[in-house]
């Protein structure tokens, strides 16, 4: 039984549109998922980086989500009541969509995500960094719980989008960067996030039917690294470690790696490359890229207008 209310968001125009380009290229596709207080921009980096070693790369939405990180500031309304069932389905349905079976890899509640989609048997190769607790993952560290606080410490916050002040995401996310870029870091990215993930991981051991949950012993899985930050106080080391001893019973290959002196900023800070190279570096070994030439770099607004325009429909 779902613990989700809200419908579904249907793929949208932009989601087409990289499902179309990803089909047509014929290269092994990777999708990202991105966490709370996150849009899917905050992958581009990471978008280009495998495509220039010869992957496709999409970047779908959370459904409903605003397209910047000033419109998810302007109508955070638009963030809340999704919920980590939903947001799997969603998911589900864009890889539903693609020829090749693709690479996933998802950071935070994305990588959660990510574990989810494995074990349902979508992903190819999986790369969960600094991955959000599922049923069956124990550890609760301090840091962890005045991270997640200022969402947990409010029920009423459950439907609600909540951000963050700069410093409440210093602590959770850019405690390993120093104070300018955690600023820098903070305007580019920083938005509202639903609660009701954050409630769902909380509780996920109480609730015999969280969607909160891996299927950790689909012998379809496939492939999964697990990376963590040495400093990252939403996900301290000890609950990335617990995912992967829950992930160990799977007969497909399971990996650990922690990044020295890194946060949970650790995909977006100036130091993401080194994180996007050993996930690139694991990825390869299961899926190698295509020998032929890559498809030109991400230019995800340039489509989105693009599909816009063709359907009609006015983009700001």
């Amino acid at each position: 039984m779902s613990d989700s209310t809200p419908s579904l968001a249907a793929i949208s125009a932009s989601e087409r549109a990289q499902i179309q380009r990803a089909n047509v290229s014929g290269l092994p596709p990777v999708v990202f998922v991105h966490g709370l207080w996150l849009l899917r921009s905050s992958w581009q980096q990471w978008g280009e980086d495998f495509e220039e070693s010869g992957y496709v790369a999409l970047m779908p939405d959370w459904p409903d989500d605003p397209a910047t990180v000033a419109e998810a500031n302007a109508n955070p309304g638009a963030m809340a009541n999704k919920t980590v069932g939903q947001v799997a389905d969603h998911f589900a349905a864009v890889i539903a969509q693609l020829e090749r079976k693709p690479v996933v890899i998802g950071h935070s509640f994305g990588g959660l995500l990510a574990q989810m989609l494995a074990g349902r048997g979508l992903s190819a190769v999986t790369v969960a960094i600094a991955p959000a607790p599922f049923r069956g993952v124990l550890p609760l560290p301090l840091s962890a719980l005045r991270a997640a606080w200022p969402v947990l410490g409010n029920p009423a916050n459950r439907s609600r989008a909540v951000p963050l002040t700069f410093e409440q995401f210093r602590y959770a996310f850019a405690n390993a960067v120093g104070e300018d870029e955690a600023r820098a870091l903070y305007a580019a990215h920083a938005v509202p996030a639903p609660g009701a993930p954050l409630f769902q991981a909380a509780t996920a051991n109480l609730n015999p039917w969280t969607e909160a949950k891996v299927d950790v012993d689909n012998p379809g899985r496939g492939p999964l690294l697990i990376v963590s930050g040495e400093q990252d106080n939403t996900v301290p080391f000890a609950i990335a470690k617990a995912a992967f001893r829950q992930q160990q019973a799977n007969p497909g290959l399971t990996e650990l790696v922690e990044m020295p002196h890194r946060g949970h900023s650790l995909t977006i800070d100036r130091g993401w490359r080194e994180v996007a190279e050993t996930a690139l570096a694991f990825v390869r070994r299961f899926t190698p890229a295509d020998t032929y030439e890559p498809v030109s770099p991400v230019a995800e607004e340039a489509e989105r207008r693009a599909v816009a325009a063709g359907a009609g429909t006015s983009v700001a």
